[in-house]
């Protein structure tokens, strides 16, 4: 299935390193999106060769993607006539709670819970299935 191409107008992030494929819901301040995790990825080769899983920071990335596109909805980067783009400047309370294996598909759901200037505060869930692989919370911060 080929990337929504909302997500390539709205964050810079491009293949190889782009871990959202689709939106699949958004209202005001929550976004869900899905990734789905080829069964070849070069990773895998190297990540526990005899039974792969996807490295963590891989499923926060993706979280982290999918916070970015929330922002970029609402608008908050326009500044001046320009974008900014968002940075990761905290992490916090990660939980990796199962392993996601090939094959799976990442259904990423991020939540808007404060803005202070240009800071952003989020919360994400990526979930396989209804089992929840990663709970995550972070701070997004404007840059220019």
């Amino acid at each position: 299935m080929p990337i929504d191409k909302r997500i390539t107008e709205l964050i810079p992030h491009r293949d190889p390193f782009l871990w959202v494929d689709r939106i699949i819901d958004e209202e005001s301040n929550l976004l869900v999106t899905e990734k789905d995790i080829p069964t070849d990825l070069d990773v895998f080769r190297g990540h526990y060769p005899e039974r792969p899983i996807l490295p963590g920071v891989l499923l926060c990335e993706a979280v982290f993607q999918s916070g970015a596109l929330l922002i970029a909805k609402m608008d908050f980067g326009t500044r001046s006539g320009h974008r900014g783009m968002p940075v990761i400047t905290k992490i916090t309370n990660a939980r990796f709670k199962r392993p996601v294996y090939p094959g799976d598909t990442l259904r990423i759901e991020v939540k808007l819970i404060e803005t202070v200037s240009f800071a952003h505060f989020l919360k994400g869930t990526v979930k396989i299935g209804n089992k929840t692989a990663l709970r995550i919370e972070f701070t997004a911060t404007l840059i220019s």
